[in-house]
């Protein structure tokens, strides 16, 4: 027996508001109370908040229709689609997220028996996050929805949060059941959740013997904080050209930097230098520029042209290999920078001591 097909939605099975004539409340009104004008205020909002969700999935199944016909009958290469969104002053990447909306509609709509009256609870960027959220917490946030609660961002970000604290194997037992139990808050063991995904295995281990040791909040923020650092050590690190070198040991490193508690230092100094690297080299895009269209400039002016060659004259100071920038409210004070390039460069460096 063939499974019978779901109907399809229709415009009146999502009501959406037939117009957006609203009793809004009268500022100068000095008889309305603050709570009752924030009342009014806030449910106003919450019904423009749920004709955008519904307009925007119907606009999603719009463009999803437009694009699957122009991909059967078009000419392969979406040219039909493009132009019909160009007609319309819409951007592709706009284009695609309503879609993506759309999908996860009907993929909620299909998977949690998500009926279209359900979505007058949900905020628009809830129900995106919801869509985005994994799939047991998308029941949650469902089941919610059902019971007639408001479902806004920081309620799926609650239940995330919940769900992680309870079941990501990153944590030790002990913790994962004080979650259970919430005698450990899930909004504490959300974000050492979410920076311990970013570490190898080894450094994961390390912080979840600390925290099964001394199962307690302080000691979860500790190591939320020592993740993070962690993270933003280990990712600047690969990141920071000066540290590509056969006799320095970054791991090694990293032991010292803790026994000392300097890893936030530590961290700091090797992301500021990753920053400083990026910066350097497009300093030196930019300058080679400069130089570049003064040469071009100078070559083109002449004594007919006095003014230019002086302007010409005036940017030496950023074209030359000795780059002069005064700084910003230092009064007299002026940076010099001096470009070197290749053999000459590496012939003029001189790195701190070796210990």
């Amino acid at each position: 027996m063939e499974p019978v097909a779901r109907p399809p939605l229709t415009t009146e099975d999502l009501e959406p508001p037939t117009d957006l004539s609203l009793q809004l409340p009268d500022p100068e009104d000095d008889k309305i109370s603050f709570s009752d004008f924030q009342i009014q205020i806030d449910n106003a909002w919450r019904v423009c908040d749920r004709f955008d969700l519904q307009t925007d999935i119907w606009r999603g199944r719009i463009l999803r229709i437009v694009r699957d016909r122009e991909k059967r009958s078009g000419d392969g290469r979406g040219t039909g689609f493009l132009n019909w969104l160009k007609d319309r002053e819409i951007s592709k990447s706009q284009a695609y997220s309503l879609i993506e909306l759309a999908d996860s509609a009907d993929r909620l709509m299909d998977q949690d028996a998500l009926e279209p009256e359900t979505l007058r609870h949900f905020s628009k960027r809830a129900f995106v996050a919801t869509a985005k959220a994994p799939a047991e917490v998308q029941h949650m946030v469902v089941a919610a929805a059902h019971q007639g609660d408001r479902i806004a961002t920081n309620t799926v970000r609650r239940l995330t949060d919940e769900w992680q604290a309870a079941t990501s194997e990153l944590l030790p037992e002990n913790i994962r059941i004080k979650a259970a139990e919430h005698s450990l808050p899930a909004r504490y063991l959300a974000p050492l959740v979410r920076e311990m995904e970013k570490l190898p295995e080894v450094h994961q281990v390390a912080l979840r013997e600390e925290i099964e040791d001394q199962p307690d909040k302080e000691t979860v923020k500790q190591a939320t904080a020592q993740a993070k650092f962690l993270a933003r050590y280990l990712d600047a690190a690969t990141r920071v050209a000066a540290l590509d070198r056969p006799e320095l040991d970054l791991e090694q490193a990293l032991e010292e930097a803790l026994r000392l508690g300097s890893l936030n230092l530590a961290a700091d100094l090797v992301n500021q230098a990753a920053q400083l690297e990026q910066a350097i080299v497009k300093t030196y895009s930019s300058w080679k520029r400069v130089r570049d269209l003064a040469d071009r400039l100078w070559v083109d002016s002449g004594a007919s042209t006095p003014h230019l060659r002086n302007l010409i004259s005036c940017l030496g100071t950023l074209s030359s290999e000795q780059v002069s920038v005064p700084l910003a409210g230092g009064g007299d004070r002026v940076v010099r920078l001096q470009v070197l390039e290749e053999a000459e460069a590496e012939a003029a460096v001189e790195p701190f001591p070796a210990p």
